[in-house]
């Protein structure tokens, strides 16, 4: 059993009934981030009194807020209805280093809980759910809510700075020196720009869809990289550019086993010999232990209709398309590089 801070051990209903409140956290989360309670407190400690009144809040109800956030670490009550910041509530703040202020509104926002109310809809099917509660597939759903999508891209921003630096840390990209390097769907480019900063004699091209590239410029020149780094649009369905490396962060587990082995397909046809792919997510660890991964899975049956996996099915899955998995880096962050090369 659990022993929470008090020191008494939790019971096995007490669990469950932690677990199944869980969209009470959620909500909780999204209210007191939306406030901008969080950044009232980065100066210190406020009752509150003075936090209802700079966030336009009802005292009461905010009370009673913070007191069940703060019965799980996000906030210290450090005296009678006075709150402070504890380093998890740190990271609802916009700007501090790990930030996750923009990935907690994206989680907790309204399509998320309308598409994972009808969660037996993919039980029962294997399906994605997002069809079902909003008519459309999740990528073509967030093309046409243009608020939603905001809050999608800015949470990837945010897990970008967290997972990025983490990367670059753990794996050396000295290996291609004087080769090509294209991100697959890299966005805006900021993992590409990043490896090019530490690696002047690597050259790049940033792959994506026309609409996406347009908002690449500005990511380009501050890096200082626009010598090095040619921008290329096009559909990773369809074709790729050649090169002699393969960047994707957070694109194959987006999409199921065909869908991913037609992307896999596409690179080995464009690549030159011995070429390498890295792979950019969350490895999947079999068994008991707990782990983002295991939820970052849950959401992919939700909405984009992807997967998680483990590093035996990245193996099968870069076979099948003339890759042989290599090795699988651990970062200090949720994701790991699963890095193949190129074998037929």
């Amino acid at each position: 059993m659990s022993t929470p801070a008090g020191g008494k051990e939790s019971q096995p209903g007490e669990i469950l009934m932690q677990h199944a409140t869980g969209f009470m956290v959620s909500a909780a989360l999204n209210s007191v981030t939306k406030l901008g309670i969080p950044e009232l407190l980065k100066s210190g400690a406020k009752p509150a009194s003075q936090l209802a009144r700079e966030a336009g809040a009802n005292e009461d109800a905010l009370y009673r807020i913070l007191r069940a956030l703060a019965g799980i670490g996000v906030f210290n009550e450090v005296s009678p209805r006075t709150f402070a910041l504890t380093p998890v509530g740190e990271l609802l703040c916009a700007g501090v280093p790990g930030s996750l202020r923009e990935m907690i509104l994206w989680w907790n926002d309204r399509l998320h809980y309308e598409t994972y109310v009808e969660m037996e809809h993919a039980l029962r099917t294997g399906e994605t759910v997002i069809e079902k509660t909003h008519g459309d597939a999740c990528f073509d759903y967030l093309a046409k809510h243009e608020e939603v999508s905001g809050h999608f891209n800015a949470a990837m921003t945010d897990f970008s700075t967290v997972t990025v630096p983490a990367t670059l840390d753990a794996y050396d990209f000295g290996w291609l020196n004087g080769g090509t390097l294209v991100d697959i769907a890299g966005g805006h480019g900021y993992l590409l720009t990043e490896v090019l900063k530490k690696y002047p004699q690597i050259r790049g091209k940033l792959f994506d869809l026309e609409h996406v590239l347009a908002g690449a410029g500005s990511q380009i020149e501050k890096a200082g990289v626009k010598s090095r780094c040619e921008t290329v649009s096009g559909d990773f369905f369809k074709s790729v550019p050649a090169a002699d490396a393969y960047v994707m962060k957070h694109i194959i587990h987006d999409w199921n086993d065909e869908k991913a082995l037609t992307i896999l397909k596409n690179i080995h046809r464009a690549s030159s010999a011995k070429a390498r792919i890295l792979v950019v997510d969350a490895v999947l660890v079999p068994g008991n232990e707990p782990g983002i991964a295991k939820w970052l899975d849950v959401e992919m049956l939700m909405l984009p209709g992807g997967r998680e996996r483990t590093r035996e099915e990245f193996a099968k899955l870069f076979a099948q398309a003339g890759f042989k998995l290599t090795r699988v880096v651990p970062t200090k962050s949720p994701v790991s590089v699963v890095e193949g090369e190129k074998v037929s």
